[in-house]
């Protein structure tokens, strides 16, 4: 016996956000009556990324589960069209990673003095100067370092 879809459960009232008590902010595409997202419209999706770039989400924007899917699919086909950018461009003045942390240690030590402490000296370095002149063959250029003559 073929199964029957049930039937659609009533409309309830908007659920209320237990975290903050206030209710679930409507979507706007289906406020304006809205079919469908269009990827060239660059100032309604940007209102949809965030300041880094990211696709910001539903509990952020408030739409329902399609239209953030066509949102989604608009933006990610502006940015392979090069209407929109996949990153923004951000500079930072902290330096570091994650996970780093550098508050409350004191200055950092100076890397030359750490490598100059652990290098062993091997002798004086003679420097010899050679002219600028077009070298034809590799032996020229060692008799020219080499101080000999052919």
């Amino acid at each position: 016996m073929p199964r029957i879809n049930n039937p659609k459960p009533p409309k309830r009232a908007p659920k209320l956000d237990p975290r903050r008590g206030m209710k679930k902010k409507p979507c706007a595409f289906c406020q304006q009556g809205v079919s469908s997202v269009d990827y060239k419209d660059l100032a309604q999706l940007r209102k949809y990324i965030s300041d880094r770039g990211k696709i910001r989400g539903r509990r952020v924007t408030g739409n329902c589960q399609q239209h953030q899917r066509d949102v989604g699919e608009a933006i990610k086909t502006a940015r392979e069209l090069a209407l929109l950018p996949y990153t923004q461009r951000t500079v930072t003045e902290r330096r570091g990673g994650r996970g780093r942390d550098d508050r409350g240690r004191g200055p950092r030590p100076d890397r030359d003095a750490a490598r100059a402490g652990s290098v062993e000296e091997v002798g004086e370095v003679e420097v010899v100067e050679v002219d600028d002149a077009v070298v034809d063959d590799a032996s020229e250029t060692v008799a020219a370092l080499t101080g000999e003559e052919e």
